[in-house]
């Protein structure tokens, strides 16, 4: 690699993400402080609506005050967020700190991204950015298999632990990234100096392009907004699957001068530790697929990924009110090809568009993603409340298994690009 500096200080950030922490026990959490289903999904949808109304003007700003100073605000905000968090007991705390925590993603959702893919085009290796990036989301993951385990032990303990942690490890990213240099392309781009009327121009001409416009619907709108719902309420159906089998997994350990190992036992009566170690398996799995993104692109071909995934989640969430044990690997493989193939769409989406202006355009596509969640999110909660958070799942597994039909029957979403082709393509 030609950038072996800037690349092990991104991975290094990546390293310090510190999500898996609270993941594994966020929603039980929520719960915990007298939330309902409804309410939850409420307080989702305010974090996905800051996000519509944040995405592009935070694009904007991480456009006009440099991609390093857009993570450092972004990362920031999460660190204070997850402090608060901790501390928040009413819905309309928590309501609040969502719209925060949402805004800290804002600045750092495309933003990352274009850092990294303009480092790489500085040396004339765009085409690198998917194995780069895949590695780094590798490293995130691999990261988060120790922190799921210590976090769901923590959550045992008390439910805030796991997001003061996540916090510290986050404050530390902050770190990371005031050592991280500006890419020469962001600053010969004079995006710095773009104005409002031009950045919406950009926009406007990047999601109009044929070869765009198709794959938003199909991966931005509907697998984004179906895998999302996974996230929001694999924590209550793996929860409600668990106690239905009555699982009992030991995990023990020899001690010396004693006939039989002794250990941790986790049952059902210790689901935050359970999860943990689910949450553990499935970063596990994401991370050793992330790591070898490139070879998937190379031999596996975006067309096929992006065909058959959507279909097989689709299928699993579909078939898990008939056959309940398979919603544990409809939610195993739902969340854990939800990071390779963000991989994938971003170097697919990078590859089409223009150097200046891109953390907007990037910003762009992840509000259309924040809009299309919000009436998802609304949904699946009332459904939730009213039959089941497994009924929830299984109709948005129909739908995205009916509108990904739909949508390959009408035009192709994606368009496999010659071996070798330039990293900036016009509109057609």
């Amino acid at each position: 690699m030609a950038v072996p500096g800037a690349v092990f200080k991104y991975y290094l950030y990546k390293a310090t993400e510190a999500v898996e922490f609270y993941r594994p026990i966020m929603y039980l959490y929520l719960l915990s402080q007298g939330l309902s289903f409804t309410q939850i999904v409420v307080i989702e949808a305010l974090y996905n609506l800051a996000t519509v109304l944040g995405e592009v003007p935070t694009g904007y700003v991480g456009d006009r005050i440099g991609r390093r100073n857009s993570l450092l605000v972004g990362s920031a905000l999460i660190t204070a967020t997850l402090v608060g968090i901790a501390f928040a007991a009413s819905f309309l705390a928590f309501a609040a700190l969502f719209v925060c925590w949402s805004l800290g993603y804002n600045f750092r959702s495309g933003t990352e991204d274009a850092w990294v893919y303009e480092t790489l085009t500085d040396v004339s290796a765009s085409d690198e950015f998917t194995r780069v990036r895949g590695r780094g989301q590798s490293v995130a993951l691999s990261a988060g298999v120790g922190a799921s385990l210590v976090g769901g032990y923590l959550g045992g303990l008390d439910l805030t632990y796991p997001f003061l942690v996540a916090a510290l490890f986050t404050g530390v990213g902050l770190l990371v990234i005031a050592t991280l240099d500006e890419p020469a392309t962001y600053t010969e781009s004079g995006s710095s100096e773009m104005g409002i009327r031009e950045a919406w121009g950009v926009v406007t001409q990047a999601v109009g392009q044929r070869r765009l416009r198709s794959f938003i619907l199909y991966y931005f709108v509907l697998f984004s907004a179906v895998t999302y719902l996974v996230f929001i309420f694999l924590q209550p159906v793996f929860e409600s699957v668990v106690t239905g089998l009555n699982m009992r997994l030991t995990l023990s350990l020899p001690v010396p001068g004693r006939e039989r190992p002794s250990g941790l036992v986790v049952s059902t009566d210790n689901v935050e530790t359970l999860l943990g170690v689910y949450y553990a398996a499935i970063n596990l799995v994401s991370a050793a697929i992330t790591y070898r993104i490139g070879f998937i692109r190379e031999r596996v071909g975006l067309r096929r990924w992006f065909v058959v995934i959507p279909l097989l989640v689709g299928g699993l969430l579909t078939a898990m009110p008939f056959v309940p044990p398979i919603a544990l690997v409809a939610l195993f493989v739902g969340w854990a090809c939800v990071e390779p193939t963000r991989v994938l769409a971003g170097q697919y989406v990078n590859d089409r568009i223009e150097t200046l202006g891109r953390a907007t355009v990037l910003s762009a596509m992840a509000m259309v993603s924040a809009v299309t969640v919000i009436p998802f999110q609304l949904g699946s909660g009332v459904i939730s409340d009213a039959v089941s958070p497994l009924i929830a799942l299984s109709a948005a597994g129909v739908i995205l298994v009916v509108g990904s039909v739909v949508i390959l029957l009408w035009e192709s979403p994606i368009e496999e690009p010659p071996t070798g082709s330039p990293s900036r393509t016009g509109p057609e």
